[in-house]
């Protein structure tokens, strides 16, 4: 089985022909744990049609083999050589990524058949203070609550294959009182801020924080953030609770 970088540069997103049948006796020789080639670094193994990752925070993926390529996920990757032993194929970037099948047993590798976790990226946040404004006394609470809301990230690893990495995202609670009268009660989700985030970001994005910044004669502010997990983009959007008790959302800065 046989393909050219050149000829195919990298992964593209899977646009499946109904009449494309999987290869199955290419199926089978993947079968197995796989290693870098000169590393030895074991990357991924095959069993019946999963991939399972070797690093933990990645996801399992459903794999097949269609003609001349490896479509892993919503992704597909150029076969250049596959034999019993052998898999060479063209990664995201258009280099060859070499692996070959290990002689080891998958106990041997402590190779878990692991689902892959799901990262949280915060704890339980509680805070709240008291401010001064117009002769008056507010106090506001802000609760950050991790949920089992799921949020997919999508990246590459150090072989140019695209994994999926799962995250739990947050709701993020703010009340606001004046003396013992409460002014505002609501959560907020990250779905709130679609008019002020693109929505390709905001589907690979958590609401990580909300913080009070200041006051004035529109009310309490707040800024949220939200980033995707394990990198530097962020939004950061500012929410305005007035003081009758309605809010309103300004995009600060990305």
């Amino acid at each position: 089985m046989l393909a050219s970088c050149q000829r195919q540069q990298s992964a593209s997103p899977v646009v499946v022909d109904a009449e494309e049948l999987e290869n199955a006796a290419a199926k089978a020789m993947l079968q197995g744990v796989w290693q870098e080639e000169l590393t030895e670094e074991v990357v991924f193994r095959a069993e019946g049609d999963t991939i399972y990752y070797s690093d933990p925070s990645d996801q399992p993926a459903h794999f097949r083999i269609v003609g001349d390529s490896l479509e892993v996920g919503k992704h597909r990757y150029p076969i250049v050589k596959q034999t019993e032993h052998l898999l060479w194929f063209c990664n995201k970037s258009g280099d060859v990524t070499k692996l070959v099948k290990s002689e080891e047993t998958d106990d041997t590798l402590a190779f878990s058949r692991h689902p892959g976790e799901v990262l949280s990226l915060t704890e339980v946040l509680k805070i709240d203070s008291v401010v001064n404004y117009g002769g008056k006394r507010y106090h506001w609470y802000i609760a950050v609550n991790p949920t089992r809301y799921r949020v997919n990230k999508t990246c590459y690893n150090s072989e140019g294959v695209a994994v999926d990495n799962v995250y739990y995202d947050n709701i993020i609670h703010i009340s606001l009182y004046e003396g013992a009268k409460c002014l505002f009660s609501r959560d907020f989700k990250k779905d709130m801020y679609k008019g002020e985030v693109p929505q390709a970001f905001l589907e690979q994005a958590i609401l990580g924080n909300m913080k009070y910044s200041l006051v004035d004669n529109q009310g309490l502010h707040f800024d949220a953030t939200l980033c995707i997990p394990d990198e530097a983009s962020c939004y950061l959007v500012e929410t305005i609770i007035s003081f009758k008790g309605q809010f309103s959302l300004k995009l600060l800065e990305y």
